[in-house]
């Protein structure tokens, strides 16, 4: 070890990946750019054929392991490249999420004022396509079991926001890959089983890309369904009920939605301002390969 990285452990970063071309560059830079002194970078592409090899390629010098080959998904992934790495703390940063600067530097120094705790928790900030922010993931003060089993009722933290000790992954480890959209929530709910130790920190550390084809995005209802089924899986009571009723609530509140359109199309289509304005509208909207056609709504685009 290079004598001026003595002073500060080693940080092992896991990003599993898988055709995030548009976004990865941006999640390596937000590492690499953490100047963190003693770095492990490890990716773990699942065989992508976008252009997310090229981007790795591009910056390999700075990676400590990288490959593109086939796996069994997401927490495979993480897995192996867990598998590989040397670091005192370790995490894993999804290819469309990155770190904000000086995190990797605030976290080590966590630890080390808090030698007792095991995993370190920041602020993360969930943002759109244009970079704004759409949510604020503030952890509560206190991490533990009873806050966990009540994950979604709103205790919840951001995963990128988070690093853990090799410790607690060799005692709780590796990830369970018949979950697939709430295996982080296991891992910290078999921490908090086994008495490992939650330390928040005040300050905002990543951010995850919100976007349509963000897995937890595009199957929200059922990172609802797992989890449900994983809480009370460790004893939580309830959960499961009230997702499902949530749910149905919200299918209840969709079909009432589209009855109420339903019943009001015509009218919709008969009111004089509509029937000035439709023909214009229609111009715009007729190439059905442009990407806001589909966000068009029914009534300029017609049959």
């Amino acid at each position: 070890m290079n004598i001026a990285n003595k002073n500060y452990p080693k940080i092992s970063i896991i990003t599993p990946t898988y055709n995030q071309g548009a976004f990865i560059e941006k999640t390596i830079n937000s590492v690499l750019s953490q100047n963190y002194p003693n770095l492990e970078f490890i990716i773990i592409d699942g065989g992508s054929t976008d252009n997310t090899v090229e981007t790795i390629k591009k910056y390999e010098k700075h990676l400590t392991y990288w490959v593109s080959e086939s796996d069994r998904g997401q927490s495979h992934a993480i897995n192996k490249g867990m598998a590989l790495a040397t670091g005192d703390y370790l995490t894993w940063l999804n290819s469309d999420d990155w770190y904000l600067p000086g995190a990797l530097l605030e976290i080590d120094n966590t630890f080390k004022e808090h030698p007792e705790a095991s995993i370190v928790v920041g602020t993360g900030e969930n943002v759109d396509i244009n970079g704004h922010v759409t949510h604020i993931f503030s952890p509560d003060l206190v991490i533990d079991r009873a806050t966990l089993l009540n994950w979604f009722s709103g205790t919840w933290f951001l995963q990128p926001a988070s690093v853990f000790r090799r410790s607690m992954w060799e005692k709780c480890g590796p990830l369970s890959e018949d979950e697939h959209l709430v295996f982080d929530l296991e891992l910290w709910l078999r921490a908090a089983d086994r008495g490992f130790i939650f330390q928040v920190i005040e300050k905002t550390l990543a951010q995850a890309l919100i976007h349509a084809d963000a897995k937890t995005t595009a199957m929200s209802w059922k990172t609802y369904v797992e989890g449900a089924v994983l809480v009370e899986r460790f004893g939580g009571k309830g959960e499961i009920k009230h997702q499902a009723e949530r749910l149905l609530n919200e299918v209840e509140n969709i079909t009432k939605r589209l009855r109420w359109y339903e019943e009001n199309y015509n009218k919709i289509l008969s009111h004089p301002l509509v029937r000035l304005v439709r023909p214009l509208a229609k111009r715009f909207a007729k190439d059905e390969n442009q990407y806001w056609h589909n966000s068009i709504p029914l009534w300029v685009r017609g049959k």
